[in-house]
């Protein structure tokens, strides 16, 4: 698999384009600065102008444009469709904001981006962002600003929070990924780590994680492993979850001794990463560090 990287200028199909979502988002993500240059049709099949090129599927698309990116605004059930035209297409990066896709398609969609050489996003995610230059999916203007700070996090809404939160005092961002809180998905923190490190643009990184899963003990191993340097701050949301509950995400389940507050908490820390509980907390601690 290629490294991951983020470029602003890459050419993007919004699959799903002609559905109420994928017209409204393929507007906004165009007037925000993306390349958003096709799209196609959702299964409505309706094509009206919605101000970029519509094809019949993503290969048509791809031929005519040298798209390289895809987002897919498509039902859950239509995702792992959507993922596998896209890398058919030659696609090497594709953003599935889609909740409530079947586990086993994800798993499916997995092992077909891995064996593609591709990178997906998804599903569930917010979306990816470079402040100022481009977004691909949900994450709402007022909570971008350009600046130092590598976001990658779970929660979609919990992000835009902590996001408008730093950008009201100042911290934007370097680059924006939602991993989306899945269980099985295509990014996970570890992966991301190698792209934080090497860009130039990214001087420390906020992780917004939550309990459930191994995903923040991956992370501080990857750390430890790599031995990454700059400043790492986190915050762990649902520390009142019961073991064995499946709080919101379909990851954030706890399972004897891993996933719980307690074993990201010390697996971080130990690696000198900064954790925290609560958004202001974390608000403070990051315009203290003067990052």
């Amino acid at each position: 698999m290629n490294a991951f990287h983020l470029d602003p200028a890459m050419k993007v199909v919004v699959q799903g384009a002609t559905g109420r979502m994928g017209s409204r988002h393929a507007q906004l993500m165009k007037d925000y600065g993306t390349q958003v240059v096709a799209g196609t049709a959702g299964a409505s099949g309706r094509r009206e102008d919605i101000g970029i090129p519509l094809f019949d599927d993503c290969a048509q698309a791809v031929q005519a444009t040298g798209a390289t990116a895809s987002i897919t605004l498509v039902p859950p059930m239509d995702v792992l469709g959507a993922v596998t035209q896209a890398l058919d297409a030659g696609i090497r990066l594709i953003v599935s904001p889609s909740e409530g896709m079947p586990v086993r398609d994800a798993l499916v969609a997995v092992a077909k981006v891995r064996e593609h050489g591709a990178h997906w996003v998804g599903p569930s995610t917010p979306g990816i962002a470079i402040p100022g230059r481009m977004k691909l999916g949900f994450i709402p203007d007022v909570s971008l600003l350009p600046g130092s700070l590598g976001v990658m996090s779970k929660s979609g809404t919990l992000s835009y929070e902590v996001c408008h939160r730093l950008a009201r005092r100042g911290i934007g961002q370097s680059a924006w990924v939602g991993v989306g809180g899945d269980a099985a998905k295509g990014m996970r923190f570890a992966e991301l780590l190698p792209f934080f490190h090497d860009d130039a643009d990214t001087r420390a990184v906020l992780v917004l994680g939550e309990i459930g899963g191994d995903e923040e003990e991956e992370l501080a191993q990857a750390m430890a492993r790599s031995c990454f340097t700059k400043p790492v701050f986190v915050l762990l949301a649902g520390a009142s979850a019961p073991e064995g509950v499946t709080m919101g995400h379909a990851g954030a389940m706890v399972h004897g001794g891993t996933g719980s507050m307690a074993t990201k908490t010390r697996a971080l820390r130990d690696v000198g990463a900064e954790v925290f509980t609560s958004i202001q907390a974390l608000v403070d601690g990051v315009v203290a560090s003067d990052v």
